[in-house]
């Protein structure tokens, strides 16, 4: 049987399914980017399914028989795309798979920025009632700017065009948009928008994106979110944009380094909701992205196999 490894402990068990005429290795939950170069020369697999590492090119050669790396997910920075493309491997995504539950998370974020619930829940569970001091954020009527418009941001702004907010984004390769997104540049969205709720893949061309020079030119008191990618935030200008008011908080899924080290900056800082990546972290998404995977890696194997 040829040999289909996954870099992470388990794959939904409908994706196994569709896996069952192959051998299915796994790396484990938490497998280095050795660990899976090591697994490739072992085991030669055909495909490999990203979970979790990178996979670059000393994977890819130790894997002479690596036809498709299929990513359990939709971003691919987590895969050398020209190594991939040198050595004729084909890199597939799951897209839109987990597009319901990032764009869920990316809600929750910016409701719990705009309304101050972990802080307010840490005072309650202090034994304090703060209705006389505090104010929330009102969202109705603000204007949110997304920086890309795929599955997950268009998604996430159909939610947000439903609180009553005004919706503009900036997506070069977005087409056919509905008519409560309104096609901006990228400086209005830093200039006009409320809340800025990131949703693009990262690239060389947008590594920190989000930087001191973009953060000055927001509006003060702006509300970021970002369950895309860590590294298109400069998170040293962030969090000095959070320290002076400049952005009044910052809900974040992702980071630049992951998983996150003990005492980040960060950590424990006013202004700041976190969590460890997990927007597209739910059981729905775990199927869908499980069974997309396995689908998209034998979709390309048969194709290789057939006769031409």
């Amino acid at each position: 049987m040829s040999v289909i490894l996954v870099t992470g402990a388990d794959l939904a068990p409908q994706a196994l399914e569709l896996l069952k005429e192959h051998e299915v290795i796994f790396a484990g939950k938490t497998p280095t980017e050795d660990d899976v170069v090591a697994l490739c020369a072992k085991h030669n697999p055909v495909a490999i399914i990203v979970r979790y590492s990178k996979v670059g090119a000393a994977a890819m050669d130790a894997a002479p028989a690596l036809r498709v790396i299929s990513k359990h997910g939709s971003g691919t920075d987590t895969i050398d795309k020209p190594a991939a493309k040198a050595r004729g491997i084909e890199v597939v995504a799951a897209a839109g798979a987990n597009a319901a539950a990032v764009a869920e998370q990316a809600l929750a974020l910016m409701l719990a920025c705009a309304k101050s619930v972990v802080s307010l829940d840490a005072r309650m569970h202090g034994g304090h009632w703060d209705k006389a001091t505090h104010k929330s954020l009102e969202l109705g009527g603000r204007t949110v700017g997304l920086v890309g418009l795929g599955a997950i941001g268009l998604r996430f702004a159909r939610m947000a065009h439903a609180l009553d907010m005004r919706v503009i984004g900036f997506d070069p390769f977005a087409k056919n948009l509905p008519d409560y997104v309104q096609a901006v540049d990228l400086e209005a969205i830093w200039r006009d928008a409320d809340v800025i709720s990131l949703h693009c893949p990262l690239t060389e061309d947008n590594r920190k994106l989000v930087n001191a020079d973009t953060l000055a030119t927001t509006r003060r008191g702006v509300i970021l979110v970002n369950t895309a990618r860590g590294g298109l935030i400069d998170e040293d200008a962030l969090l000095a944009a959070v320290k002076s008011g400049q952005v009044l908080a910052a809900g974040l899924d992702s980071f630049a380094v992951e998983p996150m080290a003990a005492g980040h900056a960060f950590q424990g800082e006013k202004g700041f909701v976190l969590s460890p990546h997990i927007g597209g972290v739910t059981s729905d998404a775990y199927v869908n992205m499980g069974v997309a995977a396995a689908s998209n890696a034998l979709e390309v194997l048969a194709k290789q196999r057939a006769p031409a």
